[in-house]
């Protein structure tokens, strides 16, 4: 078998699989999340989210509803470096991002079904 007709088996099989994996997958929720910024975030993002005292008068003082909060926490970058990951229950990330020049930090405790944000920072 000559070098041309090898590849040619080779990307029509390739291509026949591309089309079974899109024909099954179509519809679902499938997302690449692998990094562990991404996977944080997500984990974060998804659940039902409350605000500290602290953090609504933050919110209030910079014009901020949940929904923009929200957006802070999916396009921010989870700095591990300042976060604690030790604990079993509940674990505390910090996320920075920037808003209209500013920079934002958010802590925010991470427990099983609930995300509290404690603490937003303007710089």
């Amino acid at each position: 078998m000559k070098l041309i007709q090898r590849i040619g088996y080779y990307l029509g099989g390739f291509s026949i699989g591309l089309i079974f994996l899109a024909f099954f997958l179509r519809g679902k929720n499938t997302s690449c999340d692998y990094g562990p910024n991404a996977r944080t975030i997500k984990n974060i993002a998804l659940k039902k989210k409350v605000y500290s005292k602290e953090a609504l008068a933050t919110m209030q003082l910079h014009d901020l509803d949940t929904t923009a909060v929200s957006n802070l926490i999916w396009s921010g970058n989870v700095n591990f470096s300042k976060s604690n990951t030790k604990p079993e229950d509940c674990k505390t990330y910090v996320i920075e991002n920037s808003l209209e020049s500013n920079e934002v930090v958010i802590d925010i405790e991470n427990c099983d079904s609930l995300a509290t944000i404690v603490l937003l920072h303007f710089k």
